[in-house]
Parts: structure tokens; sequence; C-alpha cells
């Protein structure tokens, strides 16, 4: 049996330039330069080869994949030119109903949070008290969002759609991708994988709205790309707390090969593959980026529902 590990980085999104309110997300200068590296040193697979090398046993050494979540517009704009500069490709996970002008909830939070004038928060009608707003934006946007997070699905739903009103702002719009968008990358020859409708924390649901979520947001970019989605990416992503044993079992059920989550490791011949373990390069400085992959690599640890 093989030792060899597989090495899968998410990412989110790849902005223009450095953004304090986003100081994790990579701007172009640095992912190009992350993206020089990695074909350096790794053997960048696409995603769907890779489970099967992995299943069978012939991962080779050093093998890594590139992940996308949600379906921002700069992944078309941005990080698809740059993969396909250096050779590489990536594999898309789309959450179905914010392309064509829609967007996220914490993108509604961040681009509110930017623009107003306001010094003081008030959430006491979702029991989350008030939420003071200094000069330096950044100092209380974390508290925001994971303070935003765990509500219930409709709770967090009203909250955001009420929020740019509270704060003093127009509704932030046009940060998704399009259809035509996601088209072009699958014909370009990037992977496409399922990520729901609305990206609901699954646990958060019952279980046949989680089912229903699944199976359109597969059903949609089917459509789309013309093509059998096959892989699959949690939302939010933590095992055993945004996703339980019963939807490991739905993407069985409903036809995918393989899931990933954002438990924090490589993935094994030993590896649940409808649980594959991912981690995000945050880091600014290319040593320290490489760092990071070759002690992930390494050390191999990973977080598992079952």
């Amino acid at each position: 049996m093989s030792n060899a590990r597989l090495s899968i980085l998410l990412y989110h999104r790849v902005l223009e330039r450095e953004d304090s309110l986003m100081p994790s997300e990579p701007c172009v200068k640095r992912f190009e330069q992350q993206m020089k590296w990695v074909k350096r040193f790794y053997n960048v697979l696409d995603l769907e080869d890779a489970v099967k090398r992995l299943v069978d046993d012939n991962l080779p050494s050093r093998a890594l994949c590139i992940t996308f979540d949600d379906g921002y517009r700069d992944n078309f704009q941005n990080a698809a030119p740059i993969l396909e500069k250096h050779g590489l490709t990536a594999t898309f996970f789309i959450a179905t109903g914010f392309l064509n002008g829609g967007i996220m909830w914490n993108d509604v939070v961040i681009e509110s949070l930017r623009r107003t004038s306001k010094t003081r928060l008030d959430l006491t009608d979702y029991g989350l008290g008030f939420i003071n707003i200094p000069d330096q934006r950044n100092e209380c946007l974390n508290e925001i969002l994971k303070a935003i997070k765990y509500l219930s699905f409709d709770a967090r739903e009203r909250l955001v759609e009420e929020l740019p009103t509270i704060l003093g702002v127009p509704k932030p719009d046009g940060l998704m991708m399009k259809d035509e968008e996601v088209r072009i990358l699958h014909q370009k020859g990037m992977g496409i994988g399922a990520h729901t409708v609305h990206h609901p924390i699954l646990s958060k649901i019952d279980a046949p709205q989680a089912r229903q979520e699944i199976e359109n947001g597969k059903d949609y970019l089917e459509n789309i790309t013309g093509d059998k989605i096959r892989l699959f990416a949690y939302p939010n992503g933590k095992p055993g707390q945004d996703y339980h044993a019963e939807h490991i079992e739905m993407m069985k059920e409903i036809g995918f090969d393989a899931a990933v989550s954002t438990a924090w490791g490589t993935a094994s011949q030993q590896s649940d593959i409808y649980q594959l373990p991912r981690f995000t390069p945050w880091d600014n400085s290319i040593p320290k980026f490489l760092l990071r992959l070759a002690k992930m690599r390494y050390n191999g640890m990973e977080e598992r529902v079952l």
C-alpha cells in the first residue's frame, strides 16, 4: 500500500488587490506566485482523476489539487487565466442560487460594513445585542460573521436581507459568476462541482430540505455544463458540526463519486472519499506558503465524522 498523500488546496476568491476586510483572500499577484511554486514542486491533478488514483493506490508523489468554493466571479476573471497560463487545472464548487446576480450572505455583511457610516449595529431583534463598529472595520467583522453564521437558516436570511437597510447602504451585488461563465470554465477543462443551491449548513436544516438543496444544485449544474456532476463540497464543511453521517449517505444515494470537507489535512488511501480533507494556504509569504504545504503533506492530519 502506497504512503502517497493528496493535498487539496481550498480557495474562495482571487482579488484584484489586497483587501483589509479579507486578508486571507489572495490578490492576483500573490495567487500567481503561489501557482508558479505549486507547478514547480507538485504534481497538480484534476480532482476527479486524483480521487480515482487515490482509490486505486496509484497517486504520484506530491499529488495536489486546487479547489474553489462558492462561485465568485473573480474565479473566472482572475483565477482561471492564471491557472491557464501555467497549465494548471482546478475544480470550482458552485452554489447555484447565487449565480446571475445573487450574493452570498457573508458578502452582504462585508460590503455593507465596508460602506456604512454608522458606528453601532443593533441586532437585538436577533438575540445578538449591540455590536460597535470601529473605524477599522476588520476589527469587528469576524465577530459579526461568527454571530450570524449559526443562526437558523431562515433567521440568517431575514437578517441579511434587512442588514443593508439597518446600516443605511444599498444592497451589494455583482460578485458571483453567471451561467455562461461556469459553462466556459467547464469547456476550458476546469472541473465543476456542486455546493448546494443556497449554501445552507446542512446540519441546520431538515433532511428533505438538505436533499433538495443538494439535488437541485447538482441538476442545475448538469444543465449548464451538459455533463454529469460527480463531486460535491459541503457548505462550511466542518465534519460532525456542519454535516453528519446522513448527509454522507445522501452523497452516495444522489450519485456523487466523492465529496470534500473543510477538515484540516491531506488524504490517504485510508481516507473516506466522501469526506476528503482540504486546507487553505493563508500565508502571505511564499516561503511560509511552501512550508505549510510541506508540513501538511508529511503530517497528514484529518478530522472525520465516522
